[in-house]
């Protein structure tokens, strides 16, 4: 757990771990078998998270969020962690690239996102460009005052058919001293549009029931209103989200290794073999010494950025730090645990295989641990002028 918390975001442990306890985890089986969050059960989630407080936590309380800071999220983050994405999802933390929002952008976008009367997703992959975004295809092009969008995006996730989306696309291309680099623009496009067409995407092994979209854009016409920010500003823009939403993938990582450690501890301790506990074997004991001090360490580092972030300092060698060395201890406790059960850990009447399976997304979304160890790398390297 991170430790130093105030009196205060105890209490908002507490409270989220019940949440978690009594809203999400009893669902848990159901939506893995089925492949999807019954409407009526999101909605319940999402009911319940307003009337305690945590839908929208993560906005500011003056368009109408929770106002919660950096740590007080990293607390929610990890307990939502325990369980599934696609549960947790209901509870929405909309993206605070809408806090660029201007104008009538705002009761449209923002502020319906807060009360959640709309729902948005956050369009950036594509086929041939996923964590390679410079290499996007999309582009809009002006017709007059007005921008045509072409292009497709997919693995574009979310728990349910959004009302709009956040989309980016090249919009021109400006000299640097490297070279042409496309000029990237953030567009607000509403579901429903001429030519925007959207499609649940691929069923994936993890965190079934949380949903991916694929969407295209055959010359969708867009005003100037639905510019978020400025033109050519959609790195910018996105790069502030991409950041932090990597700091909450560590947390939840360690949430869900929390879980699975307990889980392994008590099995280790309850299961025999040669007349005594499996946890008393230097093979099996050993693994849980690693997960604690793993666990332990992955926590401080998720610590140490939330306090950067605190005070403007945090760098994007700081963020991916934390997303790949959360998702990837989270992905040894998970395989360890699933050694420590044997097979009895790879069958469905236990949650484990789940959390391994569940596991395995962390190391691929928000970045592949690749792309994070080349931020890493480039960060060291760059200012030796390599």
């Amino acid at each position: 757990m991170l430790d130093g918390l105030t009196h205060e975001q105890q209490m908002l442990q507490e409270s989220t771990r019940r949440f978690v306890d009594e809203e999400m985890l009893p669902h848990e089986d159901i939506v893995d078998r089925e492949g999807h969050v019954p409407i009526e059960l999101g909605r319940q989630i999402e009911s319940r998270a307003k009337e305690v407080g945590l839908f929208a936590a993560n906005l500011p309380e003056n368009v109408g969020g929770g106002g919660l800071d950096y740590t007080s999220m990293a607390v929610i983050e990890r307990e939502f962690g325990r369980t599934s994405h696609a549960l947790h999802a209901w509870v929405a933390r909309p993206t605070e690239l809408l806090l660029a929002t201007e104008g009538g952008q705002k009761e449209h976008y923002l502020d319906a996102c807060v009360t959640g009367a709309k729902r948005e997703l956050f369009a950036l992959s594509e086929p041939e460009a996923g964590s390679d975004i410079m290499s996007m295809k999309s582009h809009a092009k002006r017709d007059g005052d007005d921008w045509i969008l072409n292009g497709s995006k997919h693995f574009i996730s979310g728990p349910l058919m959004p009302d709009f989306a956040i989309v980016f696309a090249i919009t021109g291309h400006d000299e640097t001293p490297r070279g042409p680099r496309p000029r990237i623009t953030a567009f607000l496009v509403d579901v429903g549009m001429p030519g925007f067409d959207i499609q649940v995407g691929y069923n994936c092994v993890s965190y079934r029931g949380y949903l991916n979209f694929k969407l295209d854009f055959d010359n969708v016409r867009l005003s100037p209103n639905h510019i978020l920010g400025e033109e050519g500003r959609g790195l910018e823009l996105s790069g502030k989200w991409l950041g932090m939403g990597r700091i909450w993938v560590g947390a939840t990582c360690c949430g869900k290794a929390e879980r699975l450690f307990e889980m392994a501890t008590s099995w280790a301790a309850e299961r025999k073999q040669f007349g005594q506990a499996i946890g008393k074997f230097q093979a099996t004991g050993f693994k849980l010494a690693d997960m604690a001090v793993e666990l332990r360490a992955a926590d401080l580092l998720v610590k140490d950025a939330i306090s950067k972030a605190d005070q403007g300092v945090m760098t994007d060698s700081d963020a991916a730090m934390v997303k790949l060395y959360c998702s990837e201890m989270l992905n040894r406790v998970a395989d360890n645990t699933v050694q420590i059960y044997g097979g009895m850990g790879l069958m469905d009447d236990l949650p484990v295989q789940r959390l391994w399976r569940d596991s395995r997304l962390e190391r691929i979304w928000d970045g592949t641990s690749e792309i994070q160890r080349h931020i890493i790398t480039r960060n060291l390297l760059r200012p030796l002028g390599a």
